[in-house]
Formats: C-alpha cells, structure tokens, sequence
C-alpha cells in the first residue's frame, strides 16, 4: 500500500503522538473520576518509570544476608531471588546460594540441581569451594547462583558429627570473600523452612537475617518464635548477628487484614520493616516455572515493580546498617 505525500502532509509537526502513559492518563485518569483499575495501572506505571531512575549505590562492604523464616508459603524463596535479581538488574554484583533442599530458588534461576550435580552440598561437605560449584545467571552477568541439589536432604544427619559443623558455609563464604573481597556486594542464603543444622548454618555464617512475613494474622505468631531461634543463634554462635530487614508479602491492599498486620509488625520494628509491600501476584507464582523471576518474567508488572522498590529499599539502608553491625562488633571486642 502506498502511503501519498498529501496525506503525509496533513500532519503538523505540532501533532503529537501520546505514549502508553498519556493514553492511560487520558482514559482513566488520576484525579478520582476514573476506574480504580486505570487508576493501579497509571500508578504501576509512573512507579516503574520512577524505579529505572532510581540509583543503586555500592555498599561499603559486602552485605550478607539471610532470608529465612520456619514458616513455609510466605514467599521465602520467592523474596530471595527476586530481591537478588533486583539488585542485579540495577547493576550490583549477587551471589544467591541456595540453603534449601527442595532446590527452589535453583529452579527459579533456571540452573541445573538434579542429583549429582555440583552444589552447595558439596561444599558443605568439604569437596569443593564456592568458587567451583556456582552457576551464572542466564539473565543477568553479575548474579552467580550456587544450587542446592536434592543430595542436601541427608546433610543434616552426615554433618551432625563434623567438627565446627554450624561453621561450615561461614568458613566457606569468608574463604571466597578473602580471594575478592570486592567480588559481590551482596551474598543472600535461601534458607530452608526449618530450624535445623542447615539454617543454623547459614545465621551462622551471614551478618544480617531478612525475615518475609505474609500478610494474615498467623504470621504474627510464627514471628516471635523465630525472633527467640535468632536469640539463640545470636547469643551462642554468631553475636554479630542482627535483624535487619523485615518484608510484607502477599499484601492485598482490599482487606483491612493486611493494613492491620503491616501496621502492628512496623509498630512493633520500627525501622526494620520496609515500607514497600509485595502484593499477591499470579505472575510471581508463575515465574519460576519458567525458570525466571519476575523481574525478567514480567518485567513491568506490579510484583517485579514490588521487588525492586523492595531491592532499592535495602539498598539505600546500606550505610546505616553497616553502622550498625560496625558498632555491634565494636562492642563484642
């Protein structure tokens, strides 16, 4: 078909051409008048467009960084790779190892972890070295994956009779960082949803613990009891510990439920709870099934937006919680 340059003609060069935010602005509007579903989708948008603006700085130190919490379905694994893939996107270096037997954040990376693959089995055991078994990331050049494959199910009972036992992925961790030391910023343990041998080594081995909480009312329970494991850990094996992030998941912004547990869990941390929530999402259920997080699986959607608002939150508390593991230390010596 032939286009005629009288018709090319008929447009000014002051006709203007409205992206897909000014189409859903003029559609749905923000002032009230429009449906509350333009209203999330103009919002979701103006907060992505916000959140590729926003810089990611480098923290002083590498971070290390538990995600842990007994409870299983609060989005545990999902939270630790999609933070870890947030952080990668925005052009900090991750290093996620995977804690957990089931071997789902490997899944959600899309690495292998069949049996017999090299994994964090085997540096628990003493093989091999971080350095040996991790995977990089399809998705991302600066996020290294170490996988957990099913053989870890049965370290709990080989390990209980080693020396240094809850020492063992510390030692390992500390040797990889001593190599090069500026090789990540952040290191984050999926933890299993237990309290056994496995977690205790990975509290025992990190300086921070991110906790996921669902948004209902149980979760308020299951909190206190891992905040008294924490209490142990800290007091017995690893005093350098500390609560540092605490994240609202499957957050439905429609019930007066959630709004009640995110206020009462921030009332009680004030400072620890981040202000972002994780809404429940289709999409993040789906994404690793795919072998992806969301944060390339829907890349614009609410959950990937949640999690890097969630990502940029931890970020920018680097400073003031490296201060503070600075002094805890100082006050250990």
């Amino acid at each position: 078909m032939t286009v005629s340059s009288n018709h090319l003609s008929s447009y000014s060069d002051d006709d203007h051409i409205e992206n897909a935010d000014e189409v859903l602005q003029r559609i749905f509007g923000i002032d009230g008048n429009g449906s509350s579903m333009g209203s999330d989708m103009v919002n979701l948008s103006e907060r992505a467009r916000k959140l590729d603006s926003l810089e990611f700085k480098k923290p002083a130190e590498t971070r290390l960084i538990a995600v842990a919490n007994q409870k299983g379905g609060v989005g545990k694994t999902t939270t630790a790779v999609n933070v870890a893939s947030a952080l990668a996107e925005h052009g900090l270096s991750v290093l996620l190892i995977d804690m957990d037997p089931q071997g789902n954040a490997s899944t959600a990376m899309g690495v292998d972890h069949s049996e017999g693959v090299r994994s964090v089995y085997d540096v628990l055991e003493g093989r091999l070295s971080l350095n040996e078994v991790k995977s990089s990331s399809e998705h991302f050049s600066n996020l290294d994956v170490v996988p957990a494959s099913i053989d870890l199910s049965g370290a709990e009972m080989e390990l209980a009779t080693l020396h240094e036992r809850n020492n063992l992925l510390n030692s390992a961790i500390q040797a990889l960082l001593a190599d090069a030391p500026t090789q990540y910023d952040y290191v984050i343990v999926d933890c299993a949803p237990s309290l056994g041998l496995l977690v205790l080594n990975a509290l025992c081995a990190v300086k921070e613990v991110l906790i996921p909480i669902q948004a209902e009312y149980y979760a308020l329970e299951g909190l206190g009891q891992l905040l008294h494991t924490i209490g142990l850990v800290q007091r017995s094996f690893n005093p350098k510990l500390i609560v540092s992030t605490m994240l609202i998941t499957m957050y439905d912004k429609r019930t007066l439920l959630s709004k009640e547990v995110f206020d009462e869990i921030q009332r009680h941390y004030e400072g620890i709870v981040l202000n972002t929530t994780i809404p429940r999402s289709v999409k993040i259920s789906e994404a690793p099934s795919f072998g992806q997080s969301i944060i390339t699986y829907d890349p614009r959607g609410a959950g990937s937006v949640a999690y890097g608002e969630a990502a940029y939150e931890l970020n920018s508390r680097s400073e003031k919680v490296i201060q503070k593991l600075h002094r805890q230390e100082g006050n250990e010596e």
